[in-house]
């Protein structure tokens, strides 16, 4: 048996929880662009210098050098270990953590649960490659070329298509060595069928594989290419795969969402993807299910507001309100894109293209204005009817977290109703208010830890080695030249290239090797370095990716002889208390020649 809490409920527990609730409860906090800022709990100051980043549910404080996730701002607030630390969280959020220890039964389940990664991940390879190469996936490729998308689209979104023959997945599934009930009974990639054969689920079908968070193919999304029913099935729900908690092209989407600040919301694969063909990068998809208040808090953690854009008909507009009740009371901020009837976003940008496009995003309404009116005119001025409008709008108002903008709503309910607002007031005892700030009669719990101590600000070599360090969590091309080029002939310092080999080591997706290092595997320094280095903007360095290199080598240089340099001088004492004098002269001329270099 081993002693840890499994990493899938550390990651469930992380994903629910919302880092600038948790600092919010503890201490005043005021928005500042993609930061919220406060004055910092763990030394005293004057002028704010403690940030809290939501999209990377990070924080950190530029003043004395804490940073880290949210269980090291617990830790370090309530004097917690670890994992009592993600026990309270687990509490505030529903997840359980019954122990600690991990039995026999917990590893196996672990194993399956990778198990079953790796049988999603060779599906989408087989599925890509038969759409991209083989002769099999022609109808596929077709297809593609026909709606207007190309290769580049394809690879971006791993995209694939499955052969028209009853069992060439399973047949290809089981020449990799994969057992036939987990495909079959955990997945549902493969049905049973007469006479004990397997069949595959999907045939002739364009398929749209959903990844994670990790990247990791979760579940497969397939059209058929003609006319016939259905037009889409997806995979069934499994141990990897909960629809209530996915989003097509979300983790494609993650960056674009935390630049723009928005993502765009809409139910079909296609629609997704005509948006990021024309630009639109923060364009994610619903899997065939109504938005969930886990899609909604786990979009909440990349953009401060979402445009919704559903169809154009009733059933749009109902899924429209549906979305909006859920996004109310998360507290996330939404608006509606209007198209032209009939339209969908593939058939408006083809005719339309991207600008128009562009200002129909500018002039997209907050949802709740499009609730009232349609409410409203559902009711054709009968009293009754307008009454029971009324109270379904307030049942809306009371879900805002913001008492000025309820207050605002409450006005214009009131123009459009000839109703008095105070009247209108009256009927909002429920109302939720909004988190009340910390005051000093009330002080935030004091902190257990000292703070490490403040990082000295080095020169151009320790800038040089932050800078890489940001590229390296952001770019997948820098991670494969640092490794070939070896981490200990770039970073110098020690607790930069600890943490250059630890991103490696994760592999994958950098930013989300940085989430899992912070759970408490670094040292106190190596997580504030981190959480620091994490609110930097990689974009700002991508045009001096080569400088950066440069500057880092010589970094590494310059150390190299300086502690030389420092060895030499010993050594030359030595010599001399010996009477050793050609060993001094040798000595004396190198050190000469490094001291010219530097």
């Amino acid at each position: 048996m081993s002693s840890r809490i499994a990493d899938d409920k550390i990651n469930e527990i992380r994903e629910r929880v919302d880092i600038v609730d948790i600092v919010g409860s503890y201490l005043p906090l005021k928005r500042s662009g993609a930061n919220h800022s406060g004055l910092c709990p763990f030394h005293a100051e004057k002028t704010p210098s403690f940030n809290v980043n939501a999209p990377r549910q990070i924080f950190h404080c530029f003043g004395c050098g804490v940073g880290g996730n949210v269980f090291s701002f617990l830790m370090r607030m309530e004097g917690l270990s670890f994992p009592e630390a993600v026990r309270r969280m687990g509490e505030r959020v529903g997840v359980e953590v019954e122990e600690e220890t991990i039995s026999p039964a917990e590893e196996k389940r672990r194993e399956e649960l990778e198990q079953l990664g790796r049988i999603n991940g060779v599906a989408a390879e087989f599925y890509h490659k038969v759409l991209l190469d083989d002769p099999e996936g022609a109808a596929g490729r077709r297809y593609l070329r026909e709606r207007g998308y190309d290769g580049e689209i394809a690879r971006q979104f791993q995209l694939g298509f499955a052969p028209a023959r009853w069992d060439a997945l399973t047949k290809h599934l089981t020449e990799k060595g994969f057992a036939a009930e987990l495909v079959r009974d955990q997945l549902g990639l493969i049905r049973a069928g007469n006479e004990g054969r397997e069949y595959d689920l999907f045939r002739n079908r364009l398929l749209f594989p959903i990844h994670d968070l990790n990247g990791r193919v979760a579940a497969f999304g397939g059209r058929v290419l003609d006319d016939a029913l259905p037009k889409y099935i997806n995979s069934p729900e499994s141990p990897l795969y909960h629809k209530g908690r996915l989003l097509f092209g979300l983790y494609q989407a993650r960056e674009a969402m935390r630049h723009r600040g928005e993502g765009i919301v809409v139910e079909g694969y296609f629609d997704q993807l005509a948006l990021v063909r024309a630009g639109f990068g923060q364009a994610v998809a619903t899997c065939g299910t109504a938005l969930t208040a886990d899609h909604a808090r786990l979009l909440k953690r990349y953009c401060g507001r979402l445009l919704l854009l559903f169809d154009q008909d009733s059933a749009g507009l109902k899924a429209t309100f549906r979305a909006m009740d859920v996004l109310l009371a998360e507290g996330m901020p939404a608006a509606v894109i209007t198209l032209d009837a009939g339209e969908d976003p593939d058939s408006f940008l083809r005719k339309q293209g991207a600008e128009v496009f562009r200002e129909r995003l500018t002039q997209a309404r907050p949802v709740l204005d499009l609730f009232m009116e349609q409410t409203l005119g559902a009711a054709q001025g009968d009293v009754a009817a307008t009454a029971r409008a009324v109270e379904e709008i307030l049942a809306r108002l009371r879900l805002l977290p913001s008492d000025i903008e309820r207050s605002l709503q409450l006005q214009r309910l009131a123009e459009r109703t000839g109703l008095d607002a105070a009247l209108l007031g009256s009927k909002l005892p429920g109302a939720r208010s909004a988190q009340p700030p910390a005051t000093s009669s009330a002080p935030p719990p004091r902190p257990q830890l000292p703070p490490p101590r403040p990082r000295k600000a080095g020169g151009a070599g320790t800038k040089a080695q932050e800078w890489l360090l940001r590229l390296l969590l952001a770019e997948p091309t820098v991670r494969q030249r640092v490794a070939e080029e070896g981490p200990a002939s770039l970073f110098i310092d020690g607790d930069y290239l600890a943490l250059a080999e630890r991103i490696l080591q994760q592999g994958g997706d950098g930013e989300l090797a940085a989430e899992k290092l912070l759970d408490d595997s670094l040292s106190e320094e190596q997580t504030a370095l981190l959480s620091g280095i994490l609110m930097k903007d990689e974009e700002l360095f991508f045009e001096v990716q080569e400088s950066v290199f440069v500057g880092c080598r010589q970094a590494v240089v310059q150390e190299q002889k300086r502690r030389r340099s420092k060895a030499l001088q010993q050594l030359i004492e030595e010599a001399e208390k010996r009477g050793a004098l050609e060993e001094r002269v040798a000595y004396q001329r190198e050190l000469t020649e490094i001291n010219r270099k530097r």
